[in-house]
């Protein structure tokens, strides 16, 4: 849990630290950042987790869920390209998204962008996060709460794709990452073949299911079970990864489908304009699906069991 203590009356959340400055974790007590703050914008516990806003030099607007890390304001832009636009610039004619989580709005204001698209549809289950974000930082969703192509829906995630009746071309479940040494973390089932199952059957034959899965460099072990959940479930299952400095390195993302495979090369995409518009130049692209040139060091390749 990060700590923001020093900050005069704000509540400490974790680690000590004193100063003005936030620790937060990017593996458990492992490996963290700290970060010197210069504002603390917002608290809000919700009947589900603690929704925090804090403004800082190094990365301007901070968003953490119970003490961990979800987004900032200096690489927000690529964390949302990669998870929306990735996949968009890899569907011919995309006419409905399903977003799952999600809350702060940064996926959905992706989606917007594309002309194509004729209906999303959203599922967030803390409404916390919607208006905490939606009164602080506004410019994290731009316009998108008002298109009048979004249909939100304020619930769980698990009855609303068990009872799903719409067809979707693509699939964004933009939820918290499941963290080393904590129990019952609210998105935990989302990582499930279960659960996956459930998103096959409202995927289209040519449709792409994407998740994002935690730190690719420091936390393999949260893609390869990804990668291994989904496995069972769809034929195709693919990983990249782009460099998002807040997140302590690489965030990895996994994207399964019926058949349909990503492009690894910039140039092969069916809609390059999807990467031009969202700031994702070709060598960058080419990059996300190279292997990690990184020596692979045995404390990061599984969680300790002791």
């Amino acid at each position: 849990m990060a700590d923001f203590r020093g900050m005069g009356t704000l509540p400490p959340m974790g680690h000590g630290l004193s100063g003005g400055f936030l620790e937060y974790p990017i593996r458990g007590d492992r490996f963290a950042h700290r970060v010197a703050v210069q504002e603390h914008v917002a608290s809000f516990t919700s009947p589900f987790q603690t929704i925090d806003l804090v403004r800082s030099d190094a990365f301007g607007q901070m968003l953490l869920l119970d003490g961990h890390i979800q987004l900032t304001e200096l690489d927000e832009g690529l964390y949302h390209a990669g998870l929306v636009n990735v996949p968009l610039a890899n569907l011919a004619a995309p006419r409905r998204a399903l977003v799952i989580g999600g809350g702060d709005g940064g996926a959905i204001r992706q989606l917007m962008t594309d002309i194509a698209l004729e209906q999303v549809d959203m599922v967030e289950i803390d409404e916390g996060v919607i208006q905490v974000t939606k009164e602080n930082w506004p410019a994290l969703a731009g316009n998108a709460w008002d298109d009048p192509r979004l249909h939100l829906t304020i619930g769980d995630a698990f009855p609303y794709v068990k009872e799903a009746q719409n067809q979707y071309d693509l699939i964004v479940v933009d939820s918290t990452d499941t963290y080393e040494d904590e129990e019952g973390e609210l998105s935990e089932a989302l990582f499930t073949a279960a659960f996956y199952r459930d998103l096959a059957r409202i995927l289209n034959p040519s449709g792409l299911v994407v998740t994002q899965s935690d730190n690719a460099l420091f936390c393999p072990y949260g893609r390869e079970n990804t990668v291994a959940q989904l496995g069972q479930v769809f034929p195709v299952v693919q990983t990249y990864h782009l460099a998002i400095p807040s997140f302590g390195g690489p965030s990895a993302y996994v994207v399964a489908s019926h058949g349909v495979r990503l492009a690894s090369r910039a140039e092969d995409v069916r809609r390059p304009d999807q990467l031009a518009q969202a700031g994702i130049a070709p060598a960058i692209y080419d990059a996300a699906f190279a292997e990690l040139p990184y020596r692979q060091l045995a404390g990061n390749v599984q969680v300790p069991t002791a």
